[in-house]
This record gives C-alpha cells, structure tokens and sequence, in this order.
C-alpha cells in the first residue's frame, strides 16, 4: 500500500494523507477525515520507510510493519467515549507512527478477558499502553501478558511500570484553592471515591482549610455526563447550602451544568462549577467551563516515546514522568452568591 492507495480509499489527496500521518499542521484535516485515513493505515499496517518520510509521494513507500502498539482503556467501557483517553490514544498512535510503530488495536477492561484480547497480547503486539487506573483483575492479567507495558494518568499505579502521570491531587487542590480564593465555603464533590487522588485532594483540602463537609457534601458517581447529571441532583436536594461543585472530569461536569440548569439555578450566578482535563469541548460550554488543563496530548507522546524505548532496550529500571497543569479560568466560576 503507498499514500496514494490511502488518499484513494479516503477520498482526499495525497498531500492530506501525509500532513495527517506524519502530524504537521493542527488544520491537516477535518476529525472525521483524519480518523478515516487512520482507520485505513491500522487496517493495512501501513508504515512509511525513510524515503516516503521525507515526502517524495509513491515513492518506495510499501512497506508493512511488525512494530505495533496497543491501548488499553482502563476506566471506560467504550474506548473512544471519553474524549480525555481518546485524545491520549490519538497522540500514542501518531507518535508511535514516527518511530515505525502503530497502534493496532484498542480494547477496555471489560473485555480483556475474551479469546481475541489473549491471542492479541500473546502474539500480535509488542507493548501495551495502559489509559487510566487500572483495577487488580486487569492488572493481574496485563503483569501476565505483557512483557513492555506503560501506564499513563491522574493516579499513579502501584506496579513496577513507566509511568507518565499529571498529579490528579495536586490538580484537585488547586482547583479548590481557586474556589476558596474566590470566598467559597460550601463545596460539594461530583465523581468517584475509591483509591481515587482527586477525592483524596478534596477531603484534605477541606480539612486543612476547615471547611464544613459531610457525607450530604459528596456524591460518588461513575464519570460520566450522566453520573454527573444523577450526582447533582442529589447534592442540590441534599445539600441546599452548596455554593460551588468541583467534578472530578469535564466530562461529568457536562452533567453537572444540565442538572444546576433543569434544577433552575443558573451557573456561575448560583453555582460556581469547576472541574479537570481542560477537554476541547469545555471551552464551547455555555458558560465556558474552568478547569485544570491536563497535558494529554504530551502524556501520549511521551507514552509512547518511552515504551518504545523500554522495548528497543534504551532503559530497564521503571521511571516516571510527573508532568505539569494549569488553571484554565473561564467563565463558570465567580464569588459565591450572597445570602
């Protein structure tokens, strides 16, 4: 398969398959198309020799690679469901892509188990890249399984793997430190609760500033916009006192804005909500959603980059990578609302 079979089967041109393939210029495509082309190249194990790099179309460009990633979606059911992970895959698969790897396949903890993820691990790829914690039964199965792995997320993982991590405690309560800034008291929590930083960074938070909390302060919901949605609800009818709600994703808090909404309170007049990842989607809420932006293009890059080396022998003791976040201020934050 050359570029020019790619740009065929894709309907685009030849200049289009290769600024999407080798990662120049964030407007190469639109997000259908470029997931198109990528389709294509996991599908055919395309990868391009040197000369084809250096953008000499159809020329020595066939070649089929035996080098391959897989991703292992952790925290969700559906892997391309939550944009956080789907972009961290994004940004592994083009990466790898440069190093002569690619990303062959994906599949979540809930299906791990099943005939086709073992025959997958066994023979047909050479590393994994755990996306989000993992549990002990998954754990269990990728520590027997695979030989190169890497874990990349909020929470570090109690495993002698490479790790590339941004701190979900630290981002916690730097998110809470801006409400309590702003003169919020009553802050409630919308997300899950179990061997979770973000929960552990709000409990500590509340405690070092003395901040009222109970049980009617926290609703441990699955992250999603539904979660986020039921959780609210719950905290609103619970909890009437609440001035502000920290989420534990955008994704939730997605959830958490419709239901202050159909509650009939208004955001941030009533409610300051504010939560972390920074996805795409959280700057086009109505209001803008402040959050704490999370690398997540650069945690799959260096994902990437660093299993490849594991598995080409470049290092051998586990390392991790603890990269930096920042306070994204937009518009869904404010004073608390007077008495």
């Amino acid at each position: 398969m050359t570029l020019k079979d790619i740009a065929k089967e894709a309907g685009v041109s030849v200049s289009t398959v290769s600024r999407v393939i080798n990662n120049t210029g964030s407007n190469a495509a639109s997000q259908e198309v470029r997931e198109r082309i990528w389709e294509i190249v996991r599908r055919n194990g395309y990868i391009p020799n040197s000369s084809a790099q250096s953008l000499r179309m159809g020329k020595n460009e066939n070649i089929i690679s035996s080098h391959s990633l897989t991703c292992l979606f952790a925290r969700t059911p559906s892997a391309p469901s939550n944009p956080f992970f789907a972009t961290i895959a994004k940004s592994v698969e083009t990466e790898a892509y440069k190093y002569n790897y690619f990303l062959k396949s994906s599949f979540t903890s809930f299906n791990i188990n099943n005939i086709e993820s073992y025959q997958m691990l066994q023979a047909s790829t050479n590393g994994v890249v755990i996306l989000g914690r993992c549990d002990k039964t998954t754990l269990k199965y990728i520590k027997e399984f695979c030989h190169y792995v890497i874990y990349t997320g909020l929470n570090p993982l109690d495993a002698k793997y490479d790790q590339i991590l941004c701190d979900g405690y630290q981002a916690t309560v730097t998110a809470l430190d801006y409400l309590h800034q702003l003169g919020h008291q009553h802050i409630g929590y919308v997300g899950e609760t179990e061997d979770e930083n973000r929960y552990r960074g709000y409990c500590a938070f509340l405690k070092e500033k003395q901040l009222p909390f109970d049980s009617t302060y926290v609703a441990h919901v699955p992250l999603t916009s539904s979660g986020g949605y039921d959780g609210t609800m719950t905290l609103l009818r619970q909890q009437p006192s609440l001035t502000a709600i920290f989420c534990g994703d955008d994704i939730t808090a997605i959830g958490v804005l419709r239901a202050i909404n159909d509650f009939g309170l208004k955001v941030p007049d009533d409610l300051s909500v504010i939560s972390i990842d920074d996805i795409e989607m959280a700057q086009f809420l109505s209001p803008m959603l402040t959050t704490i932006h999370v690398p997540m293009e650069e945690m799959g890059r260096l994902a990437a980059k660093m299993l490849i080396d594991r598995i080409n022998g470049g290092h051998t003791l586990p390392m991790k990578i603890n990269l930096p976040f920042y306070l994204a201020k937009r518009e869904s934050c404010a004073k608390p609302r007077s008495s």
